[in-house]
């Protein structure tokens, strides 16, 4: 039995595949699961986390650590919007380097103390404590530093990922077998996909389009939209935007490629095209694709980096921060863009990633590594065996797993 819900950061699937264990597979960036197992274990004592409720203080202590300590704390509601997020760091989680305030999941930086986002993270926590063993969507290679300090902690964890590489390595040697067969990669979409695309990008050129997709919870405003729409045009490449209907709040519905201004649908006419969703493993995947405009939710990025492609980020909520933080300053495979989204920005850094050779080239490595992870033999192909084992299941193939 499963049960799996989605969220902006990633999913997690509880189950029950024998009565006496319980596994949880988890869906979100590692680096925010063991964040939120440190803090649970070592100083979430109430339901407060890194928050403040309006017009009171609240503070989270963090005990000494390596002879330190540290204390946070939020005044007031300003703190969220006057800097102090990123000016102050965490350095005491095990297997982490330095991390600032705004860089660790948006849930435990509420003001309100009841906040569902808040909630959930705590549950999380919580739950994963409880499991015999935990299963991530991620890979030994990418994150080994806090794998190692989670693994001290909670030694059955699985590192399975990329899930969508291993699936399609297990049963297919490339693409185009996968897509004949009708199957092969792990499809975690929740939308309807417009394969329409796909032959749009086989008339361009290898590395030239700018794919962008904010993913399927993420909310813009219409001046937002339109900030990225002249962002893109004035990139002058080819790009595929995936607008989902719901993707800008409008009073009375309607779809939000509507709201594009006239004039950018006329400039790009011949070098742009807009879908209500794509299947996206499959365009990260196609030769044309250079450069991921995205919101960095974790399988988003995890299906990024298995296809190679350099990043520009703009995360949004949850652990989209984190992840953010590690693609482009520990991976070095994207640029990041300011919270306040500007055209001349947007512009400027899809053509950084485009044009860097550098930054191509750590992409290009970090697929070589998910691939070597997933492929036979490698790190996470002989987890999932591991994972298979422990359970009790004697096939990959078993009705029951």
């Amino acid at each position: 039995m499963v049960s799996q819900r989605e969220g902006g950061g990633g999913s997690f699937a509880s189950m029950s595949l024998r009565p006496w264990i319980k596994v949880f597979l988890l869906q979100i960036n590692l680096c925010q699961l063991h964040n939120l197992l440190d803090y649970k274990k070592k100083h979430m004592q109430t339901r407060q986390g890194l928050c403040t409720a309006a017009g009171r203080k609240m503070r989270a202590h963090a005990p000494p650590i390596g002879g330190r300590g540290m204390t946070v704390t939020l005044s007031d509601d300003s703190c969220l919007t006057n800097g102090y997020l990123e000016t102050t760091m965490i350095d005491w989680i095990p297997g982490m380097p330095p991390i600032s305030l705004g860089d660790i999941s948006s849930f435990v930086r509420t003001t309100d103390p009841d906040d569902f986002g808040l909630w959930f993270n705590d549950t999380e926590a919580n739950n994963c404590t409880k499991a015999g063993a935990l299963v991530v969507n991620t890979f030994d290679a990418l994150e080994p530093d806090v794998l190692a300090a989670l693994r001290a902690e909670y030694p059955r964890v699985y590192t399975v990922g990329p899930l969508g590489s291993l699936l399609r390595l297990r049963h297919h040697d490339d693409d185009e077998a996968a897509a004949a067969a009708g199957g092969g990669s792990l499809d975690l979409s929740l939308w309807k996909h417009d394969t329409e695309c796909l032959a749009w990008l086989d008339a361009q050129a290898p590395g030239s389009v700018v794919y962008a997709n904010f993913g399927s919870l993420t909310v813009v405003t219409a001046a937002q939209l339109a900030e990225f729409a002249w962002g893109l045009a004035a990139t002058g490449r080819p790009f595929l935007w995936v607008i989902r209907e719901d993707l800008v709040a409008v009073a009375g519905g309607g779809p939000a490629a509507a709201l594009l201004p006239p004039a950018f649908a006329a400039e790009t006419a011949e070098r742009g095209r807009v879908a209500a969703w794509c299947p996206q493993e499959r365009v990260l995947r196609h030769r044309a694709v250079g450069c991921f405009l995205t919101h960095n939710g974790w399988n988003s990025t995890c299906e990024c980096l298995a296809a190679g492609v350099p990043m520009v980020c703009w995360p949004v909520f949850a652990d989209q921060f984190t992840v953010c933080k590690y693609v482009c300053e520990v991976w070095g495979v994207g640029r990041r863009l300011d919270a306040e989204v500007r055209r001349e920005q947007v512009a400027a850094r899809v053509g950084e990633v485009m044009e860097s050779e550098e930054v191509r080239s750590s992409a290009a490595r970090w697929k070589a590594v998910a691939e070597e992870a997933a492929g036979a033999g490698g790190s996470s192909h002989e987890n999932l065996l591991g994972a298979v084992a422990a359970l009790g299941v004697s096939s990959l193939n078993s009705a029951e797993a």
